[in-house]
């Protein structure tokens, strides 16, 4: 086993376009990294610097103790899985897997033993005379996943590896990811654009943006806790509903339109770096679980009204989507035409109880849950803790 180090990495193609920028980042011995962040992030480059396919334009690459900028990817003990499973179609299950073996000039019996062995552990072994046409998407993945895991390499990489599935069958195969990847327990650096897939695999999650890390930490403390506008705005489904309000002179108070939200005090004591901001311009954002409809058991906490324009009933919730009278804040990854739409009208969603009655057309209240709130800097997009 083995970890990978990235250090101060940068590339910088000949176009002069920086695709990654002073990247730090450590992958621990066993443990599962996800990288996400939205098309053109630098996530893929950065794996694909780590498996050698791409060269260091600076900085230091390392695997376990050794430095690998300058290693050939056959010698850098890594394996990889690509989006498409590149399987040999005339070839079965086990030539497939073994092939690689066979490259190497291993013992017959040797291989089909470590074929047997890697087709235990993914389930495969009663697939290995089957050839990839007879097998499902999801068995094809787990066949690709094979070759790679056959290795016993120090490092696995994984670039998207689930996007070619459908919806239900990627639920399925993110917990059929994980268990193997605790099986084998090496190093495994996982690239995504879903961030539902990065919130429900990862140990840790690395947010990615124009190149620059964003945050890295545990799934839940960047749920919690995020360090900046662009790590809450991604990380979440439905996404955070972030507006433009103003704080009152004596800090307890939030204006978000129309509507003022008082500040518990122990609101305003989770986020001291508020006092700063009194009697100015800041960012409220409030996730939709945190905006429950107002009964009589929804406690004394601050209140917001909205009009209802459309109910989504899932079973074990509703999802009410809604309007104030604040700006909303420009979702990420919106387009150019979206964005005088998106700034200027006051929409949100939140996630209710499914015995609530509402319909299109209502007024809803809100019970916010001020625990749940979060504060962001206008011209910085920083969060607002200290």
């Amino acid at each position: 086993m083995a970890n990978v180090g990235l250090q101060q990495v940068n590339k910088v193609y000949d176009n002069g376009f920086h695709a990654v920028k002073d990247l730090n980042l450590d992958v621990r011995e066993g443990e599962f990294m996800v990288l996400v962040g939205p098309s053109g992030c630098g996530k893929t480059t950065a794996l694909r610097m780590v498996a050698g396919l791409e060269d260091i334009t600076s900085g230091t690459l390392s695997i376990g103790e050794k430095v690998v900028n300058d290693v050939t990817p056959k010698d850098r003990d890594i394996a990889m899985v690509f989006q498409n499973y590149a399987l040999y179609p005339h070839m079965t299950v086990a030539e497939n897997i073994g092939f690689g073996l066979r490259l190497r000039k291993m013992p017959k019996p040797e291989i089909a033993t470590k074929v047997k062995e890697t087709a235990d552990i993914l389930g495969l072994s009663q697939w290995l005379d089957r050839k990839p046409g007879q097998l499902s998407g999801g068995q094809r993945q787990r066949v690709a996943m094979g070759r790679a895991i056959v290795r016993e390499p120090s490092v696995f990489l994984m670039d998207e590896p689930l996007s070619n599935l459908d919806a239900k069958l990627r639920v399925q195969m993110r917990a059929e990811v994980q268990r193997i990847q605790r099986r084998i327990n090496v190093a495994t650096m996982y690239v995504t654009h879903d961030q539902v897939e990065a919130m429900t695999m990862g140990d840790r999650v690395a947010v990615m943006r124009s190149g620059v890390l964003q945050q890295c930490d545990h799934p839940q403390h960047l749920y919690d806790h995020p360090d900046n506008l662009f790590v809450a705005a991604f990380i979440g489904s439905p996404a955070m509903n972030l507006y433009e309000a103003s704080l009152s002179e004596d800090g307890n108070t939030v204006r978000l339109g129309s509507q003022q939200l008082v500040l518990p005090v122990a609101c305003r004591s989770a986020h001291p770096g508020l006092a700063r901001f009194a009697g100015k311009k800041i960012i409220l954002g409030l996730r939709p679980e945190h905006l429950p409809a107002a009964t009589s058991a929804a406690g004394t906490g601050p209140l917001l009204a909205g009009h209802v324009d459309l109910v989504e009933a899932l079973g074990s919730e509703l999802m009410v989507h809604f309007t104030i009278d604040a700006r909303r804040v420009r979702a990420e990854g919106a387009t150019a035409a979206d964005e005088e739409v998106i700034t200027e009208a006051g929409e949100g969603v939140a996630r209710v109880d499914p015995a609530t009655t509402v319909r299109a057309g209502d007024k809803l209240t809100f019970a916010v849950s001020a625990d749940g709130m979060q504060f962001f800097d206008p011209d910085t997009e920083n969060a607002i803790w200290t």
